[in-house]
This record gives structure tokens, sequence and C-alpha cells, in this order.
């Protein structure tokens, strides 16, 4: 343990490992971050893949990131820029650059900064620090060959020994940052439980790399991140939004009395809530990975006719496929709770990076007119909410439901306090009863919110089909009437206006006479809330509305877009949410911040650009 007189205290600091692809800095990432929550510190990750399966080792194309931000108190962004940078090739630094600052501390493998690893970043000299113009504080350790003498008896061959060079990285950081290692040894020996040798080799070097920094930088502090405030008692775990959304569907079963099936196909950066689900069989949950997208639509479709809490999980490519399947739950007035974790587009795009240029597809990206909800998650935590909402909304209304995540925060993870299901509004489907039996049609339905009811096969005088066609309103039989047509287009539409009387009000962050009022949605929340915190501490009135229903929107949108003279709504789309807004509340004038970068917003940049909105 490091020297008590040595140690400073902080309030936050980024990391951020870099390396080749398989260099493991995905794992080295998320240890640190799960040992920093366990020590009772807020976090939010960030894990940026490259587009590459695995491009050639030592090139900037294959250059793989995982950055964290921890804070005493609360944090909402995984940092603009990193305090720490792991570089653990020249590549990674290169790539890198534009993360740090000139008071990042730079981690490097001075091993693997030989003139042919030089050569393959495409430096054009034998000086990386000095072409790149940098003067940064840097740890030049020999993580390579200290690797290769810590492992040398362990009769490991010496690809396998070159593994485990991100636990020594990782060993330096936690002594660096006054990380105990006890909890990363636990997850290194329940990762490789059935290679206990494997465990022990890195649980090796990861104790070799802390003693080094201990060793060759005890002149040098190290930092402390203490908790502040006090922390609502509970059972705490680190989680990405993949796992959130697929224990919000779960839950939203169980509160439901249904089997939860889950049909889909595996699509980039979706196909870890197809993993995590299914590992749960034992909670009685189906997972079937299908051909294509369209077949796992289609057979989640089957399962809610079926009786069933029908999920499809998918990123924007495999929605569209998707959508004349939706289009059939649409017109079946079926549940159905489909999940999409926007990526980079349009195409194939840039598939491991984030956007949210899916919500109109979302809304409108079917054939005919096919109304449907839509929620969008806003952060790793609130996935379990969001899914767990749209799960109800599916089911108490009788409708596809879109859930939009993206792969920032599908991806990002923080510290979650894992919730009781007692504290979750009840989830009651609208079953047909032994009254209307005698009367009851497929798509007789309640008058008050236009939902139908539902019978499942095996009710005893419920026996009926549904299908793709136009159903006559009273009858429920086929029908090209055109007055008839009209009806069933407006009281589909008409059900799904009305689940905004069981949505929440739209709540406004900030200021209440705000001079401006940014509006977002879905993940980028912790980016526009922690704007607006720094623009009041600058002594700006400044108020956020976040959005997480977006069709129907909460009841008091108008009212609140009504009540700012200035507003910027900012999103990382070219307009998408603007457009609808102005649609859905004409006549008000709206900013506009759009980036499509596939990367996070920066803060500082939205307090820079929004600051001068507000002084025009």
């Amino acid at each position: 343990m490091a020297n008590e007189g040595l140690v400073k205290n902080l309030d936050q600091v980024v990391i951020r490992f870099s390396g080749d692809s398989g260099d493991g800095m995905q794992l080295a990432g998320n240890i640190f971050s799960a040992v920093s929550a366990v020590l009772g510190n807020d976090i939010s990750t960030f894990p940026d893949y490259p587009a590459e399966i695995r491009a050639p080792q030592g090139t900037l194309s294959g250059v793989s990131g995982y950055q964290i931000h921890i804070g005493a108190g609360k944090v909402y962004t995984s940092g603009d820029k990193c305090d720490v940078l792991v570089a653990m090739n020249p590549a990674a630094l290169k790539v890198n650059v534009k993360n740090i600052t000139p008071q990042t501390v730079i981690i490097i493998d001075a091993d693997s900064f030989t003139d042919k690893d030089l050569e393959k970043a495409l430096f054009q000299t034998k000086s990386p620090f000095e072409e790149l113009g940098l003067n940064n504080v840097v740890i030049d350790a020999p993580i390579t060959s200290m690797c290769k003498d810590s492992l040398k008896d362990s009769g490991m061959d010496n690809k396998s020994i070159l593994k485990c060079k991100n636990m020594f990285a990782l060993g330096l950081v936690c002594w660096l940052f006054d990380r105990p290692l006890d909890h990363a040894m636990q997850m290194l020996n329940t990762k490789f439980a059935k290679k206990p040798d494997i465990a022990t080799a890195n649980i090796k070097v990861l104790t070799d790399g802390y003693n080094y920094g201990h060793n060759i930088h005890a002149s040098v502090s190290t930092y402390r991140i203490e908790s502040k405030g006090e922390k609502v008692k509970g059972i705490y775990r680190d989680v990405n939004g993949n796992a959130a959304t697929a224990y919000g569907l779960v839950a939203a079963a169980e509160k439901a009395g249904l089997q939860l099936f889950l049909g889909s196909y595996p699509i980039t950066p979706a196909t870890d809530i197809l993993h995590e689900l299914s590992k749960l069989k034992n909670l009685g949950v189906i997972t079937v990975q299908c051909e294509d997208e369209i077949s796992g639509c289609c057979s989640a479709i089957g399962a809610s006719f079926a009786g069933s809490l029908g999920v499809t999980s998918t990123s924007g490519p495999g929605l569209c496929l998707k959508s004349e399947a939706i289009n059939l739950a649409v017109i079946a007035e079926l549940p159905l709770v489909i999940v999409d974790v926007q990526r980079g587009g349009p195409s194939t795009g840039m598939p491991t990076k984030s956007e949210q240029t899916d919500l109109l597809q979302a809304i409108y990206g079917r054939n005919g007119e096919s109304p449907l909800a839509v929620i969008a998650a806003t952060s790793p935590t609130d996935c379990f909410d969001s899914a767990f909402m749209a799960c109800k909304i599916a089911l108490e209304h009788m409708t596809p439901v879109i859930l939009l995540t993206d792969g920032y925060i599908a991806n990002g993870s923080a510290a979650w306090k894992i919730p009781s299901l007692k504290d979750y509004p009840e989830i009651k489907p609208p079953y047909v009863t032994e009254e209307i039996r005698e009367n009851w049609k497929p798509y007789r339905r309640n008058k008050e919110n236009f939902v139908r009811y539902w019978a499942t096969p095996g009710m005893e005088g419920f026996m009926h089909r549904l299908g793709g066609l136009e159903k006559d309103y009273e009858t429920s039989t086929i029908s090209t009437d055109a007055i008839n047509h009209q009806k069933m287009i407006i009281t589909r539409r008409s059900k799904i206006e009305k689940i905004a009387d069981d949505l929440p009000l739209q709540e406004v962050l900030g200021d209440k006479d705000a001079d401006l009022l940014i509006v977002g949605w879905g993940g980028t929340f912790g980016h526009l809330y922690d704007t607006m915190q720094q623009m009041r501490n600058n002594g700006k009135k400044v108020a956020l509305a976040h959005f997480k229903y977006i069709n129907p929107l909460p009841k008091n949108t108008e009212e609140i877009l009504r009540s700012y003279k200035k507003i910027v709504v900012a999103e990382q789309d070219m307009g998408q949410f603007a457009g609808l807004l102005r649609m859905k509340v004409p006549g008000v004038d709206f900013k506009q911040f759009n980036r499509v970068k596939g990367q996070p917003f920066k803060v500082a940049r939205l307090v820079e650009e929004f600051t001068k909105m507000m002084e025009e």
C-alpha cells in the first residue's frame, strides 16, 4: 500500500486504457471501473472499439480504448479529456492525442516503442512525443520485458505471457490511484475459473505491476478519490446498458407473470442483450438466435400471440429489416418490444460507434399509417427502467414499442443500485374476461383508451385469428371498406396518443427562470446535464428538458417549449428530434446543435457553443 503521507485526494479523475484490440484494454478498464465502484466511487465508462475485427498489430486502425470517469460524488459522463493515458504502443499514443491535455500523465510500454512500432504507427521520426508536440509527464515502464520476467518460470509460451501485459498496466494504475487489488484478483479468478493457471499468471503480473509502481515511483504522489455524500443503502454493481436492458426485460416479465421470449440475430452493438438473456434459463427466459433479423422479429410476434412477452433486439440496419414484421404487430395489435441499440450509419456505416440517427426510422419507418410507441433510455442504468416501461406500455396498450438505446450507453457502464421489484408498478395486460365472451371479437376494445382485449391460445370460447389485412371495426373480419379503413387508422393512432395519459409529465431541471432551455433526448443526458451545471456555475441561467418518452410525447411538452424564449435542441443526428418537435409544436423557434461523429459530445464544446447562443 502506498505511503499515506504521499496520497493526494481528488474529486474526480479520467483514465483511458488504450492499445491494440488484442491487448486486453477492455478487460483492464472493466476491472478498474468495477474496483472503483466497490470502493464507493461513482463511475461512467466509455469502451471505444475499433471497427475492424482485428486490424494489423500496431496500426492506427486497430487501436482500442476504454475510458473511465471516477468521481467522489456523482458523475454523468465518461469525461472529455483524460488525466491519465495508458498507451501500450505508439499507435495508441498517436490516436489519443485528441483525448489528452498538457497535464495528462502518460504511461507507455517502453518495449513497444521500437523503430518498427513507430513505423507501423506512421511516425516520421524516432521521437514520437516531440513529433506530436507533447511535453507531458511520462512513465515509460518496460511492461513487455517485466511481464516476461514475471512469468519466466510459469511454463507458459511467449504468446500467452504477452497476453498478460494488460494486467501489469492495470496493477500500475491501481498503485497510482491507491486501489487495493483484492477485488481485481477476485474478478480474475472468476473470469478464469476453468483455467486456474491463467488466473494465477494474471494475478502475479497484476501484483508485479502494482509493486513496480510502488518501488520505482515511491517519491511520486499517489491519488485517492474518496466517496462523498450519503449512499443509499443497498447492493451495488457495475452494469453496462445492454446488461441493464436485459435485466429490465426480465423484471417486467416477472411483474406481468409472463414468460420472456427473445428472438434475435447477432448485430453490433446489441448482441450482448442476447448473450445476457441466454444465461437466464433458470428464470424461465427463452432465447432463440434466429437465422436473420426478419425471423427474429417474427418469432417474437409468434411468442406474443401465444401469450408470452415477445422481444427482439437489434441495431439500425436490423430495424430496417424488421419493419414489415413490426407492421404486422401494429395491425394485429400485439404487444412486442423492439430494442434498437443505435450505431453509426447509413448502411454498415461505423458499426462500433454511437449515434442517435434512428429516431425517425423508429417513429415512421414503416409503410402505411403505422403508429407505435417509442422510448429512449438516458443512461446505462436507466436502460433497466426504460426496458421495464417499454414492456409495461406494450403489454397494457397492446402495441409494439421501440426502445432506443445507443452504442455509448449500451457498452458504457455505471454504478447501479440493484432495485427491488416491489418498488416497480404493476403490469396488467388487458385480458379478455368471461363477461365479454359472448359478444367478443378479436378487435373489440376498451372505449376509454382504444386498447383491444387480449385472448391467448387455449382460452376456451375465445378462438380467433389475426393477420395483416385490415379488419372491420365491429366484426373483426377482413374489410376493404374505405370508411372503415379510415376509422381503424384513426383508432390505432388514438390508441398510441392515449398512452400519454399514463406517462409522467416532462421534468425540467435547472433554473425555473432560465434564459436558455437545453433540449435533448436519449443517451446524451449526462453530457447535457453536465453542460447545464457548468453554465450555471458560470453565472448563466440555464435549464434542461431531456426527453425519455418520444412517441407519444409527455402531455406538458408544448407548455414547456412555449415557456422559453431561447431553446437549443442538441442531438447526435442532423436534427431529427428538432424536426419532430417543430411538427408537434408548430411555431416554436429552436436553435440546433448537431454532431454526427460517432463519438460522445464534449461538454467543454457544448458550454462554449451554448454560451455563444445565449450572448447572440
